[in-house]
């Protein structure tokens, strides 16, 4: 009787009480969707090398794809251009040619005046500088850099925003989260502390273990009066007025989980047509929305059970697309419709990926995402994984 139930009984309990989980964990397979195999080591196609290839930026020109790689310690990151019509890889660029003893292109891309992209680096660990680049598409699709120095002594780039007419650009260094505004005619940069971590906000960091990467400001955004808006340690949200050059802390905190309060970062935004600011809380993976008119902010709830909300973008379709979650879980695409469904998980995208090699096609899965951008007219939205072997996944809109 023993072995019975162990063998017959115990199976069939199981599968009674995981049966509603396992059916409700789909792959996201839309239709028209593909991903572009930019990533594969020993190949003799054009490819981003391993450990070199984490899809750390991205933006969409048109029909062209610009992505920036974070890589690991002691290796240098990668520029990359794919073709969206075409689906393949078009160009790379090592940034150790350009710029030396850098590791990660991780701010995502500003747009500047005429079709100019600017970003910040990281350096490597006993090197922590980073530099500003200006980037652009060239003839042929070559990659064009230009390193514009570093703004803060000593301190990698963690962030990067360009104002709306694409003259000037602000930005939280690492490891001591200042702000500085960098004009670009001029070249001219002024530092801030203001929002920089003080003592007493790092001391209740203490307990929980954490560095810089998890409490500093992740993103910045700048609404339509031009202010512009990021997180400090200590789960405030500050208010930053270029005319003015002068901080305010919004009364309203992040939506936090009790205890976890400390945690607050936020690490992604996105403006809705109204002009509304859609944010992601990292720490317990919260979206909420600030109304730039009452600066209050609203809660509006988690899209899955895990922490980080990494990357987020309007589609045609009007509906907020993100990444939520990530390692050591899995990243999940999910939109959200304040006018519809509210939250919806689309779990884990698998796309055809067909290159030279695998003209048949295979089932490519996304499981660690963390930059997502939308075309121009938010037809297409692209997904660049961060692992070791990294590919472009992408899918249009409103099917």
């Amino acid at each position: 009787m023993r072995n019975f139930f162990k063998k017959i009984l115990l199976p069939l309990l199981f599968l009674t009480c995981t049966s509603p989980l396992l059916a409700q964990y789909t792959f996201f397979t839309p239709k028209e969707a593909f991903a572009i195999e930019v990533s594969l080591p020993n190949s003799a196609e054009k490819r981003l090398p391993m450990y070199r290839n984490a899809i750390t930026s991205l933006t969409v020109q048109g029909d062209r794809i610009l992505g920036g790689t974070t890589a690991k310690e002691g290796l240098s990151p990668y520029l990359f251009v794919a073709s969206i019509s075409g689906r393949k890889l078009i160009t790379t660029k090592d940034l150790q040619e350009s710029i030396p003893g850098q590791k990660s292109i991780a701010t995502g891309f500003c747009k500047g005046t005429g079709n100019k992209l600017y970003a910040g680096t990281m350096g490597q660990r006993n090197q922590l500088a980073g530099h500003l680049l200006q980037v652009s598409i060239g003839n042929g699709d070559a990659i064009e850099v230009k390193d514009l120095g570093i703004p803060v002594a000593g301190e990698g780039i963690f962030t990067l925003l360009s104002n709306r007419e694409g003259t000037e650009l602000y930005g939280i260094s690492y490891p001591s989260g200042r702000f500085f505004t960098y004009t670009i005619a001029t070249k001219k940069v002024q530092v801030f502390d203001e929002v920089a971590p003080k003592e007493k906000e790092l001391n209740n960091l203490h307990e929980y273990a954490v560095g810089p990467e998890v409490y500093l400001c992740k993103a910045l955004i700048q609404d339509n009066a031009g202010l512009v808006y990021g997180s400090t340690a200590g789960n405030r949200v500050f208010a930053f007025d270029p005319a003015k050059k002068t901080f305010h802390f919004l009364e309203t905190p992040l939506p936090a989980v009790w205890g976890r309060e400390v945690l607050g970062q936020v690490e992604a935004w996105a403006k809705a047509p109204d002009g509304k600011l859609y944010g992601g809380n990292a720490a317990d993976g919260q979206l909420f929305v600030l109304d730039p008119a009452t600066k209050k902010i609203k809660n509006l709830g988690k899209p899955m059970m895990m922490a980080r909300l990494q990357a987020l973008a309007f589609g045609r379709d009007g509906r907020l697309y993100g990444l939520a979650g990530g390692a050591p879980g899995y990243s999940h695409l999910f939109y959200y419709d304040d006018k519809g469904a509210g939250f919806v998980d689309l779990g884990n995208p698998e796309f055809e990926m067909v290159a030279p090699g695998i003209e048949q096609g295979i089932l490519w899965r996304g499981f660690q995402l963390s930059t997502l951008a939308a075309s121009n007219d938010g037809k297409y939205m692209v997904m660049g994984e961060d692992e070791a072997l990294s590919q472009l996944m992408i899918f249009p809109v409103g099917q």
